[in-house]
């Protein structure tokens, strides 16, 4: 049997900022822009001045400043093969490059002089120092945040009641159908040892969606025909696959990132909220779909009366919530639709391909 294997990949080399995320070019765009109000206000004795010469200094600013942004943008996927100290250096060359490149369209005709352009470029070097510091502070900030929120994640997928309904499912089978039953034990034992990897970096669309192919066919063993799980998958090139499994996917959408464990602990919910506590057969449809640079997870099951989702799942959707504010910052979001017969969790996060 093939096993699940998680390959991670992280978004950006350690001690720096992945430029393509909007929260860091943001974050960004204001330190420096701050960066030059204090510069102003250090620089300037009337208070009167201020406003004139900040007019000024932003106009000397942005060019650069934009200029160097984009090209870290596009240059992202680079910087994160460099290593740390290559990235930092990389970085360093750009916002010189960018304040070379643009001057002689600021300042046109004008004699200024090369020590203008020297001290412009002391200024970069400055503001590009002060910003990476700010990034890897920030990011040494959230590290135990971001172990914390691994560790809950584990324990939070690792449910007593999972463990022992699997294994009571098996038991139920063991002597009726032994073959059926050893290979539920080897995709429990597959799928633990996928719950117990380290789960700090992104991991292949693909690999999430076998590890819950497995967890289905462990609940069908307990739940049988009551639970039907229906896949819908769209990669935005045409109308999109739909059916009971996952495998006729499409390799663009199979090879998006998104964080471990973010599929498997939706499905449970659904199922333990949806599907068990039903007298009658339930259906649970997992909708995904990659649209303009954007990927969208929908997990959506049935209500039964007298259950509350809201106090069965807040851990497992703050868990998320909180996993992917770390991972992708202001671009992704988790909303829940609770209508009075089906419940709905939509996750959005920007569209990443482990191929890049």
């Amino acid at each position: 049997m093939e096993s699940i294997k998680q390959k991670a990949v992280p978004l950006s080399a350690p001690g720096l900022p992945d430029f393509r995320n909007l929260g860091v070019m943001l974050r960004l765009l204001l330190a420096v822009n701050l960066l030059a109000l204090v510069t102003v206000l250090l620089r300037v004795d009337d208070p009167a001045l201020v406003v004139p010469e900040l007019v000024l200094t932003g106009g000397r600013l942005e060019l650069p400043l934009l200029l160097a942004a984009l090209v870290l943008y596009l240059a992202a996927p680079r910087l994160a093969r460099l290593g740390t100290q290559g990235g930092r250096a990389a970085v360093f060359v750009i916002a010189a490059l960018a304040v070379v490149a643009s001057f002689p369209l600021l300042e046109g005709a004008s004699d200024v002089g090369a020590v203008a352009l020297a001290r412009r470029l002391a200024w970069a070097m400055g503001a590009t120092a002060a910003c990476l510091f700010y990034f890897d502070y920030r990011n040494r900030r959230y590290s135990p945040a971001l172990t914390e929120a691994r560790l809950l994640a584990l324990t939070a997928r690792i449910r007593p009641h999972f463990l022992f309904n699997s294994l009571n499912g098996v038991l139920g089978v063991i002597r009726s159908e032994p073959r059926r039953a050893e290979r539920a034990l080897e995709e429990l034992a597959d799928l633990f040892r996928a719950l117990m990897q380290d789960n700090r970096d992104l991991v292949a669309l693909g690999d999430e969606v076998a590890l819950c192919e497995r967890y289905v066919d462990l609940e069908r063993l307990r739940l049988g025909e009551r639970l039907t799980v229906r896949w819908e998958l769209d990669d935005g090139a045409d109308e999109g696959t739909a059916g009971s499994g996952a495998g006729s996917a499409r390799p663009l959408l199979m090879h998006a990132l998104v964080p471990p464990l973010l599929l498997q602990p939706l499905l449970e919910n659904a199922v333990y909220h949806g599907i068990e506590p039903a007298s009658e057969a339930g259906e649970v449809v997992v909708r995904i779909a990659h649209r303009g640079g954007e990927l969208r997870i929908e997990v959506d099951n049935p209500v039964c009366d007298g259950v509350r989702h809201q106090t069965g799942n807040r851990m497992a959707l703050d868990n998320i919530r909180e996993r992917l504010m770390l991972f992708f910052d202001l671009e992704a979001a988790l909303d829940i639709d609770a209508g009075n017969e089906r419940y709905r969790v939509c996750i959005r996060l920007p569209y990443r391909s482990a191929r890049t």
